[in-house]
């Protein structure tokens, strides 16, 4: 088993996911997701996992970009987790739910509980962190008037009171990891495989009316499923896109050649991101 890093620090969700399906290997935070992704480009760890997509707010797209933008790296396995949100307080805080003057929390964490915040906290100010845990470094350091959003391991790690749990707006609430590694031999994960996902980025020609039409058409008669397809800009100007395509099957030696060759006679490029494992946590 390879060293291993993901978003820190301890008390994320990804230090959950990664805690759930590797056993050993040396563990290794990082604050924010480029970095992660950098320490795996640069070969200073292994391995690294990141959060891909949320089920409530949709892609994390800091991930997308950066991987297809500026580190190239194979997905080799993908995590799903269930996100049970709870309100973190500090164990020196004796006060009721209009004491907390801040909630700390991501971004996506906060949205996750838009709802609660709304009806229970509606004038605590909101201050967004690069993870949950370092939220919860921050309470557990901080006074007694504020507040994180995180889950049990968080509370665990620094120490923390669960003042309410299960404060997320939705019960479906699941966030998707993507394991990322230049030698897929390193990775090892103890979990029982729910099925195989193949990604690919596809980039459709300029001004060629009925493209898109015409991309998905090539999966369908062949009866691919696609359980995802996403645009997101190419960064060389207004109205230049690429599409993230995930297929629910793993890569073949058929399907897929006969997918690429299609697409490429439209004028679009195809490139494979990955085709891997998908492993489902139950908490």
């Amino acid at each position: 088993m390879g060293s291993i890093g993901y978003l820190g620090p301890k008390g994320t969700f990804t230090k959950l996911a990664v805690d759930s399906v590797f056993n050993g290997g040396d563990k290794h935070s990082f604050d924010t997701i480029p970095e992660c992704i950098d320490a795996v480009g640069n070969d200073q760890i292994d391995i690294g996992v990141v959060p891909l997509e949320n089920a409530i707010e949709g892609t994390v797209q800091l991930t997308v970009d950066y991987l297809v933008h500026q580190v190239r790296l194979p997905v080799i396995a993908e995590i799903v987790v269930p996100i049970q949100q709870h309100l973190l307080v500090n164990k020196a805080f004796t006060g009721d739910m209009g004491d907390i003057k801040e909630i700390h929390s991501h971004s996506h964490a906060i949205a996750q509980c838009h709802q609660f915040i709304h009806k229970y906290l509606p004038d605590a100010d909101i201050n967004f962190t690069t993870s949950t845990g370092r939220a919860a470094e921050l309470v557990g350091s901080g006074d007694g008037n504020i507040a994180a959003i995180g889950n049990k391991l968080a509370a665990e790690e620094y120490d923390l009171q669960i003042w309410k749990e299960d404060i997320h707006d939705y019960p479906n609430n699941h966030t998707r990891f993507a394991v990322i590694a230049k030698d897929e031999s390193l990775v090892q994960l103890n979990h029982q495989v729910n099925t195989e996902k193949t990604s690919l980025l596809i980039t459709l020609p300029s001004d060629y009316a009925g493209a898109l039409y015409q991309v998905l058409a090539a999966f369908a008669w062949r009866k691919m499923n696609l359980s995802k397809i996403e645009s997101r800009p190419m960064k060389t100007g207004l109205g230049n896109y690429f599409f993230i395509v995930d297929v629910n099957q793993p890569f073949d030696d058929v399907l897929f050649p006969g997918v690429k060759a299609e697409l490429e006679a439209l004028g679009c490029k195809v490139q494979i991101l990955g085709t891997y494992p998908v492993y489902e946590i139950k908490l």
